[in-house]
């Protein structure tokens, strides 16, 4: 005679709870993508004025207009996470329509628009960001009305 035996519905789905658990709990690196659509060994220089800044994740990232010849060109210049940016105190506001910068990163391949900032300075107000790393950083200029 065999006996049924009730195995208690948590037993049965162990697997499967367990498999949910690992993955929820996987870290977020697992998700990010890598920045192969840039030529990290060649560097580009632009003077531009920006034309939106948008402050979100994964990577905030400046829409402006550069000079190339007799028209505008549109770029996409992708700034680093926006976790570190906002750590090293950038907002949504540091960036305005109109603000001219002079920028400079890895291009994109394939002659696209694109640029990965790894200096960007701000000559109205002295305002520089550096990547020089993998750590971004604010560099403000020393204040004056002392």
């Amino acid at each position: 005679m065999t006996e049924n035996v009730d195995v208690p519905m948590l037993l049965r789905f162990r697997p499967a709870a367990l498999t949910i658990l690992l993955v929820s709990a996987a870290p977020p690196v697992l998700g990010h993508h890598s920045l192969t659509e840039y030529e990290a060994a060649r560097h580009q220089t632009l003077n531009v004025v920006v034309r939106e800044f948008h402050f979100v994740n994964p990577h905030p990232y400046l829409l402006v207009d550069s000079p190339m010849g007799t028209s505008d060109r549109v770029w996409r210049l992708e700034l680093d996470n926006r976790f570190e940016l906002v750590a090293i105190g950038m907002t949504s506001n540091t960036f305005t329509r109109g603000d001219r910068l002079i920028v400079t990163g890895a291009p994109g391949r394939d002659q696209k628009p694109i640029l990965y900032v790894r200096e960007l300075d701000r000559p109205a107000d002295g305002f520089r960001y550096e990547q020089p790393s993998s750590t971004p950083r604010i560099v403000r200029p020393p204040r004056t009305d002392r």
